[in-house]
């Protein structure tokens, strides 16, 4: 907003403001709806990290972002957090925690690097309820992402509800690095096939929170925690 303001007094000190009735868009925010996992699985994470660690690469656990397994992230009209946030305790209200797994790792073509998250009935219905629950809030419209003309399954889904990883296209996943450019990461990925991350946590619990451009937290909004939970 202040790079906004400054463009904006830029402009008009040249004269070339916006014309009169010209309206901005309003700001957005990307905010993610996501499981809360439990400390065994957060522990994996840690592992994870810290061997990550050893071969010069910094996950984002390490840099202070917590861990999390998105539900539905897309983007909203700065100023929807109150009704979303009510509407989202609402469904969490008299949820119980259930088992989460994390088997293994996962990378993607632009290296982008996970831990996998076993996929279950439980966690799936869980997406759903956020998804049919949070997607009459956000913003509409958008361009899809370069990458999706690889995938165009998931067209659909980005056009209906600002996001493609949503039901069918829903893989949950907790991300340990981003387009990771370090010549080591072989070696890494190399050590966790022979010995794979494991964990079998639960989880405990919806949480809100503001990310950044990788989808990772930079300030948390809420957690509701599940019945059973710690």
């Amino acid at each position: 907003m202040k790079l906004r303001a400054i463009t904006l007094g830029l402009l008009a000190a040249l004269g070339l403001a916006m014309p009169a009735g010209a309206q901005e868009s309003p700001p957005e925010v990307s905010l993610d709806i996501y499981a809360i996992p439990s400390p065994r699985v957060v522990d994996a994470v840690a592992e994870a990290s810290t061997s990550l660690a050893r071969h010069g690469m910094t996950s984002f656990y390490a840099k202070g972002q917590a861990p999390h397994v998105t539900l539905y992230l897309t983007r909203y009209d700065a100023g929807v957090e109150a009704p979303l946030l009510a509407a989202i305790e609402a469904l969490a209200k008299g949820g119980r925690a259930f088992p989460l797994e994390v088997a293994g790792t996962e990378r993607t073509a632009s290296n982008w690097i996970f831990l996998h998250v076993q996929p279950s009935r439980a966690l799936q219905q869980l997406a759903d309820l956020v998804t049919v629950t949070a997607a009459p809030f956000r913003r509409t419209g958008g361009t899809a992402p370069e990458w999706m003309s690889a995938y165009p399954e998931k067209l659909p889904f980005f056009e209906r509800y600002g996001s493609p990883n949503v039901f069918t296209q829903f893989e949950p996943h907790l991300t340990l690095l981003a387009n990771e450019t370090s010549p080591a990461l072989e070696d890494w990925l190399a050590e966790a096939q022979r010995t794979p991350p494991a964990a079998h946590g639960s989880v405990e619990g919806i949480g809100v929170a503001r990310v950044d451009g990788h989808g990772q937290i930079v300030e948390i909004l809420a957690e509701y925690r599940f019945e059973g939970a710690r």
